[in-house]
């Protein structure tokens, strides 16, 4: 089992389309994916196409009488699966303060995982318990970095983060690669991050680049991944990149 985790504490960086999508890419190429959704707006469940769902994350989350196998839903896609989440995940985050093994919940549900499985871990744009969940639980972390200053900006927070993760739960947390998101190549703004982020952290951010599309926003209200919705779209042909790279660096 792999498991790797995208998250960002800043919103609107395209971390829950980067989980479909590249979920998606990846099934398409034969990998069997669970896609585990984290954060109680729940998009990833809405936009995944799973059914009417009576247990969630939360319930993951929170009993321990629940398992993995007892959440996930199928999806009109080949190799696809959800865990899907609820607003009352929201609620996890206080429940979660006071409780035993706070920080390895999720983790301590994907140990019975078979060998073969791709596991991506949708967050939420914050750094609590939900967040630091999906961290203990997952081996390698993906972080999607939207081509703006301020979006990169706040790096230095997620990557204190991420240490302190590794000296408390999980020691054996990588960074698989910063993932620039909304890349407008018309602007020098946008070079310029790219470029920012490349001199700093070199091999760690991935080639592809995610470009910006309105293409996103129509397969969302379509509730499918743009690589199923517009395979031969930009867009798609970028998280098709990204998944070989994803299969590459492991």
């Amino acid at each position: 089992m792999r498991a790797i985790a995208v998250a960002n504490q800043k919103g609107g960086v395209g971390k829950t389309a980067t989980v479909l999508n590249l979920g998606a890419a990846l099934a398409e190429m034969g990998e069997r994916v669970i896609l585990i959704d984290l954060d109680p707006q729940a998009n990833l469940t809405a936009i995944s196409g799973a059914d009417e769902v009576e247990l969630t994350t939360h319930d993951l989350l929170l009993s321990e009488d629940v398992d993995l196998r007892d959440i996930v839903q199928p999806t009109p896609m080949p190799n696809l699966l959800v865990a899907p989440a609820e607003y009352a995940l929201a609620a996890a985050e206080a429940r979660l303060a006071g409780a035993e093994r706070r920080q390895s919940r999720l983790a301590d549900k994907l140990d019975s995982l078979a060998e073969g499985i791709v596991v991506l871990i949708d967050t939420p744009p914050s750094l609590g318990f939900l967040t630091i969940n999906a961290l203990s639980a997952a081996g390698e972390l993906l972080i999607p970095v939207q081509c703006a200053f301020l979006a990169m900006k706040g790096l230095q927070l997620l990557l204190r983060t991420v240490e302190g993760v590794r000296r408390r739960a999980n020691p054996d947390l990588d960074i698989l690669g910063l993932l620039l998101t909304m890349y407008d190549a018309r602007t020098v703004h946008a070079e310029e991050v790219s470029e920012r982020l490349k001199t700093h952290f070199g091999e760690q951010v991935f080639n592809t680049v995610i470009p910006r599309t309105v293409a996103f926003d129509y397969a969302t209200v379509a509730s499918t991944p743009l690589v199923h919705f517009r395979p031969d779209s930009p867009g798609a042909e970028a998280y098709r990149e990204l998944a070989q790279e994803v299969i590459d660096r492991a």
